[in-house]
């Protein structure tokens, strides 16, 4: 049965390079047989966290926040894709989750993690994993990381030299740790 996954990204910068990682896992998780779609912090463009969506009265919260929270619920799993800015988390990915709590309680999450740099967005990375455990999540424990993301995939997302053939190399497992942690948490529901 195919699984429903959203893949979280939340880069405001112009010319966002992890674009490319988010078509990436788009395809990949198509071609497993799996439904994956984007949830673009930028384009729903929730305002910085004032009240969480659990905060507001029944039937108060703005219409986009409620969307997304009823979007949220009925994933199966997510991946949160993590630039690094600055060593830490891109503010934008942040404000989205924080918004949200109880949506995202005892399900799977895998991280994928780039940077411009060689490292990977492995500071990013580690940063998400120690939230994304406080809030109740599943963090699977494989990684899957891209340095030089610019050099590592093309602007279709399509792998492209040692960067590339790495991903390829390392994105098979990330997705079969997922899906799994996936099925078993359906079968504890």
């Amino acid at each position: 049965m195919a699984l429903d996954i959203l893949i979280l990204y939340g880069s405001y910068r112009r010319g966002r390079l992890g674009i490319r990682l988010v078509d990436y896992l788009l395809h990949g998780f198509a071609e497993l047989g799996h439904r994956a779609e984007l949830i673009d912090a930028k384009e729903i463009g929730l305002p910085m966290l004032d009240l969480r969506h659990s905060d507001y009265p029944p039937g108060q919260a703005p219409a986009a926040m409620s969307a997304l929270a009823q979007r949220l619920s009925a994933a199966d799993a997510f991946v949160f894709v993590a630039g690094e800015y600055n060593r830490g988390v891109q503010p934008g990915l942040k404000n989205l989750v924080d918004h949200y709590l109880k949506e995202f309680d005892r399900r799977p999450a895998a991280i994928a993690s780039y940077s411009a740099g060689r490292f990977a967005g492995v500071n990013s990375h580690a940063d998400w994993t120690v939230t994304l455990s406080a809030m109740g999540m599943t963090v699977i424990p494989e990684r899957l990381s891209v340095g030089q993301i610019g050099d590592a995939l093309d602007e279709a997302g399509r792998p492209q030299g040692d960067g590339g053939a790495a991903l390829d190399r390392g994105f098979p497992k990330f997705a079969d740790t997922l899906i799994w942690w996936t099925r078993a948490a359906q079968a504890a529901r």
